[in-house]
């Protein structure tokens, strides 16, 4: 049998806690010393259970990557931005590796438009007891208009998006060149935030693996397209070639990896 569907439990869910839209309410990763089921620490960096797994048939865990709220994956100092990545990439690849899931999934969600609950900034790791991710990747999501590349990692625009209109995909083309690949993902992040064609709170960051090369699509949120939530048809922007170039110019025009 073929699993394809993941199961919510709606009631775990309503008890998770939520401060992404009411910025008032406290925060459990903040308060460090009430946090259980720690699997791992690096300086601000930790790794821990999900304390609600709403998924019954998954192995879920959380990458709190900071200390506190006030910061964010596109302001991050070089030097923890990589740790940060190579933390994730370690830990998700260790889950992959244990050989008890089919898959695992390792995403980031950003802003009140991303699906996520918590505004500190964190990342999720899940392993999947029954259903294999990669049976719906296809090749052609991946490949875009280049925007920068350098024979370690490419980054480039989707021409063949999943979902639609602005798809960012950041290929670590060698293993170990972490610098270039956070370098990549953080760009894209900043562009996101700060000068996309409209105003953007909002974007989900995702992990895939596939016969070991690593790949990450960044993709800014807004509400889904009408024509893809009803006929799961995805629409290309006409202004690709124009985001590729500001991207290439504003983030890559200097870089030194």
């Amino acid at each position: 049998m073929v699993h394809t569907h993941l199961v919510f439990d709606t009631g775990i869910g309503r008890k998770k806690p939520e401060n992404i839209v009411h910025k008032e309410a406290s925060c459990p990763f903040c308060d460090r010393q009430g946090l259980s089921g720690v699997l791992a620490e690096e300086g601000p960096i930790l790794w821990l259970k999900n304390k609600y797994p709403v998924f019954p048939d998954a192995y879920q865990t959380v990458l709190v990557e900071s200390y506190t709220c006030d910061e964010e994956l596109s302001t991050y100092a070089p030097e923890h931005l990589q740790a940060v990545i190579g933390f994730g990439l370690e830990k998700w690849r260790e889950l992959s590796r244990s050989g008890q899931f089919r898959s695992v999934l390792f995403f980031k969600n950003h802003g009140p438009c991303s699906g996520g609950s918590m505004r500190h900034p964190h990342m999720q790791i899940v392993g999947l007891d029954h259903i294999n991710y990669q049976h719906s990747m296809e090749e052609e999501a991946f490949r875009g208009i280049p925007i920068w590349q350098n024979g370690e990692v490419e980054v480039n625009l989707s021409t063949q998006p999943r979902v639609g209109f602005f798809e960012f995909n950041i290929l670590l083309q060698k293993e170990g060149a972490i610098a270039p690949f956070a370098h990549g993902i953080q760009a894209v992040a900043h562009y996101i935030l700060n000068h996309f064609h409209r105003h953007c709170s909002s974007y989900n960051l995702f992990f895939y693996e596939n016969g070991g090369a690593v790949r990450a699509k960044m993709m800014p949120r807004f509400v889904l397209s009408p024509v893809y939530v009803g006929y799961g048809i995805p629409q290309v922007s006409s202004q690709v070639e124009e985001v590729t170039e500001f991207v290439r110019t504003l983030y890559f025009a200097k870089m030194t990896y």
